[in-house]
């Protein structure tokens, strides 16, 4: 059987390294988006899967670092079965802030850039080798933070829109795909215990682990979720609306 390749961004620690490790532990070779090289979370758990596990430098908040991250993958295999965007940021500098506070629109700039941009850059970077690939599958992790039709919130421009964006991103591309035999999936992952912040969001109600567990099952039979649009799901498997 052929082996089975993916690509996981955002994969330095957290919910990303625990996708990752899923993966792996499913069959795949996986290489695992590092960003952030004072963090040693992933360096560890390469070693308990060596060929298996394989960082690999991706920022994907720039073009040329995706582009180069897609050259590195190609130097091993000229394909890939799965593409993981889990690379994300939240905008702290304007935490809280509604439309009557000061906004810093530069901060929402990055946020938006690699929240949203980045799934797109590294979506368009891998396209080639993710069609030759047997899968052919796109999976976004997005947020229930990204529907219009539920959303509630007063504040938090940046990571809502970012995450409305991604979720176009999917069903735009899904429908270039689809025809080519492609997949894409869009997953609520929770609230996660992360730091995506910059520091640790404690309070949050699922550990990485948990989420991951949940998630993993859903992405395996992708293909059960095949519609005329990219499914929508939480970490239950529960529908969500656009």
């Amino acid at each position: 059987m052929d082996q089975k390749y993916a690509v996981v961004t955002g994969a330095d620690r957290g919910l990303g390294l625990e996708l990752a490790l899923g993966l792996v532990r499913s069959g795949f070779t996986v290489f695992a988006g590092q960003y952030l090289l004072d963090w040693h979370e992933l360096e560890e758990a390469e070693k308990a899967y060596p060929g298996q596990l394989l960082p690999l430098l991706l920022d994907v908040g720039s073009s040329t670092g995706v582009k180069r991250a897609a050259e590195t993958v190609r130097e091993t295999t000229d394909r890939i079965d799965l593409l993981l965007n889990n690379a994300a940021v939240v905008d702290p500098a304007n935490a809280g802030k509604t439309i009557e506070s000061p906004l810093d629109f530069g901060s929402m700039l990055q946020t938006y850039n690699v929240t949203a941009l980045g799934a797109l850059r590294t979506a368009h970077a891998f396209m080639p080798l993710l069609l030759n690939g047997s899968g052919k599958l796109i999976v976004n992790i997005s947020s229930e933070a990204g529907s219009l039709s539920q959303s509630w919130r007063s504040s938090g421009y940046a990571y809502c829109m970012g995450k409305a964006a991604l979720n176009m991103h999917s069903t735009i591309t899904y429908n270039k795909i689809r025809d080519l035999g492609g997949h894409v999936l869009n997953l609520h992952p929770g609230w996660v215990q992360g730091r995506l912040g910059g520091k640790l969001n404690a309070e949050a109600d699922l550990t990485p682990e948990f989420s991951a567990s949940q998630l993993l099952p859903i992405i395996l039979r992708y293909r059960t979720y095949q519609t005329n649009k990219p499914a929508y799901l939480n970490w239950l498997g529960q529908d969500l609306s656009y």
